[in-house]
Formats: structure tokens, sequence, C-alpha cells
């Protein structure tokens, strides 16, 4: 197994974590604290290339290795990880579109979300569908030459900002799971309504909204992919989504490490710096040791997808391993934060806010434990 990064992958790491640091951290803060969607941010993102960097060149991407993409996203989320949860839903859509959309999809739809002219969302959770993914009840009914779509969707990212939309919708309620297909949306569809930004404990700035259809309607050509085939696309598209929350999640921690390194050498306590203490040193060594054995776990699954092999299994475990990982690591940088931890005169108390969704977002906890059980018993 080869752990070193090649020159390219070194070279994008450093880019990107530069551009974080000088771009993305002086405005994070107050970004959490307002709620407003960050544009100026994503737009510089879309510039930069990293909204297709890895959709195929052919198609205004950036055609690079899918290990490159969680480099760039842990950097990102190390800084600001609502910025980093809008190009994860953003990449969600331009995949599916990728992995199943005819030429004509992809010349009219992925290509502007590859180069950064239009933003992507992936709406598949419902009011009453999370984790029951198969039990989505928005419906979509064929008429002639168009599709009609009715439903609600939920907790769905990037929703009132996307430009395009893939909509998992139910072409044969009878059939269950068996009949659910896909559908691209244009997010100026007549009869789309979108819901305004949730009151979030953490990603306050990322765009998580409701959307209601009401008799959508598209063409025919809008199908993406085989008729009653959308469940089986939604679960590949989302084990290559676990290992992008994954990386996140691992962004996460290293600040929580970093920043609980640089305080622990300044803050003094009975005449030392606390980083002197065993009970300090143990917390930092725990998260270190943790936050690094995630983060190979996110390469190993990277890797596995970008060898052509499966890597489900190995989706899951990233995922659900780092999303814990990031937890313990900000609740301990919480704990040697002290006082200060509980306020907002540092960002360790946001850490622990976004922290928590990696444990929910793209499947829980729980769902990944039954995915990797359910392989293990195979």
């Amino acid at each position: 197994m080869e752990f070193e990064l090649t020159k390219e992958q070194i070279l994008l790491q450093q880019k990107i974590r530069e551009f974080a640091a000088m771009e993305l951290k002086p405005g994070a803060g107050r970004r959490d604290e307002t709620g407003d969607f960050p544009w100026p941010a994503i737009k510089q993102l879309q510039k930069m290339g990293l909204f297709g960097l890895t959709l195929p060149i052919e198609y205004g991407g950036g055609g690079v290795d899918f290990l490159s993409y969680v480099l760039v996203v842990e950097e990102l989320a190390r800084i600001d990880a609502a910025v980093t949860i809008t190009l994860l839903a953003h990449t969600l859509s331009a995949a599916h579109i990728n992995a199943f959309g005819s030429m004509n999809q992809k010349l009219e739809y992925l290509l502007p979300l590859a180069n950064g002219e239009k933003l992507g969302a992936w709406a598949l959770t419902e009011p009453s569908a999370g984790s029951d993914a198969g039990g989505i009840r928005t419906v979509a009914v064929a008429e002639g030459n168009v599709w009609r779509l009715t439903g609600n969707k939920f907790f769905i990212t990037n929703g009132s900002q996307a430009d395009t939309l893939v909509v998992m919708a139910s072409s044969d309620p009878a059939r269950g799971p068996k009949g659910i297909s896909a559908f691209i949306v244009p997010g100026d569809s007549a009869g789309l309504n979108k819901g305004k930004n949730l009151d979030k404990l953490g990603f306050r700035s990322s765009d998580t909204v409701g959307l209601m259809l009401k008799d959508v309607r598209v063409t025919q050509d809008c199908l993406l992919g085989e008729l009653n085939l959308g469940f089986i696309q939604a679960m590949e598209i989302l084990a290559t989504g676990r290992i992008g929350v994954a990386a996140m999640a691992v962004g996460i921690g290293r600040a929580c490490l970093e920043d609980s390194i640089a305080y622990a050498r300044k803050r003094q306590a009975f005449g030392r710096q606390i980083g002197d203490f065993q009970a300090i040193q143990w917390m930092l060594a725990d998260m270190a040791t943790e936050l690094d054995a995630a983060r190979l776990l996110v390469h190993r699954a990277a890797g596995l997808k970008d060898s052509g092999k499966k890597f489900g299994k190995e989706a899951s475990m990233a995922k659900l391993y780092a999303s814990e990982t990031a937890t313990r690591a900000a609740l301990k940088a919480v704990q040697i934060h002290g006082g200060y931890g509980y306020t907002r005169a540092f960002p360790v108390e946001r850490y622990l806010r976004e922290a928590k969704l990696c444990e929910i977002g793209e499947g829980t906890s729980e769902m990944q434990r039954l995915i990797i059980a359910r392989e293990l018993m195979k």
C-alpha cells in the first residue's frame, strides 16, 4: 500500500491550505454568526475549478483522482466546514449526472456544474424518509412527454441556491425502493417552492432547506439513467459522498487538535504552560492518534475508488470512524480550552457543533455499522 502523496497532490494540498487560511478563515466566524450563504467564497472556489475537480475534462472538470479531492476537502474543512459541505452537496449532484447521465444531459447540465457556472443540489431525504431512504413519498407521474413531480424534500443542502437539482422520486410506488427514479430538475422550475435556511446547531451558513414540489413538470429527457433504478444509483452516489464527509470530519478534527496545541502552549496555569501537564498531553496524544487513523481510512477508501474496486464497506468504515473521532476531538478541544472553550472567544465551540453533523449526514453512525456488518456477514 502506498502511503506517500504524489508531488501534484502535495502541491494541490498546499495551495488549498494557503487559500483557506488567507481567504476563508477571516470570515468563518462571522458567517457562522449571521448564517449568510457564503457566495463570495463559493465563487472563488468555482473559479479555482474545485467544484468540478474530479469530473471529466471533456465536460469542464479537472479530471483529477478522488484522493486529491479528499485532500482538498480536509484542507477546506480545517477552516470552514460550512463552505466545505456546500462543495460536498454540489459534488453529489454532479457525480450522479456524470455516472448515469446521457451525453446530452452531461453537455446541458454537467458542463455548467463542472466549470463553475452553476451550483448543484442532491435531493433524496424527506420529512419521513431519512435513514429509510427507500421510503420516499415524492411521486413522479408520466404524462405524455413530461414527468410531473409532487412531494416534499427536507434537509436539502444547497436546496434554495442550486441551479440544478437531482431529485429522487417514486415512479412506481407499488414497487417500493425498486420503483424509485432519479430526475434532473432545474432550480427555477415552476411549482418548485424552496424553504428558508433552517436554524441549525452548526453549519449555519450552509444552505439547508425544505423543498416543496407541486406539479413540477420536467421533460422525459430529465429522467436520469434507467427508469426505476434511482435507488440503486443513489446508494452508489451515497457511498462516494461518505468518503467526502469522512474527509470533512478529519479536517474538523485537525482544527481541534491544532488549535488545542496552540492554546496549550500559551495558556499558563500554576506557573507553567498547560501543555506541560500530563492530562493535557494525553488528550492531545489521543486526538492525534485517532485522527491519523481516520485519515488513513479515508485515503484507503479514496484509493479503492480510484482503482475501480469496491469501496462501499470501506467508505462506511471511514465515515463512521472519522465522524466519531471528530466529535471526540472537539469535546477534548473544548475541555482543553476550559471556560473559554464554552464561549465564542475561540472557534472550538463551532468545531463541536459542526463535528456532530458528520455522525448524522450521509447516513447515521448506526446505519454505517449496519452496512459494515452486512458486508462482513456476506
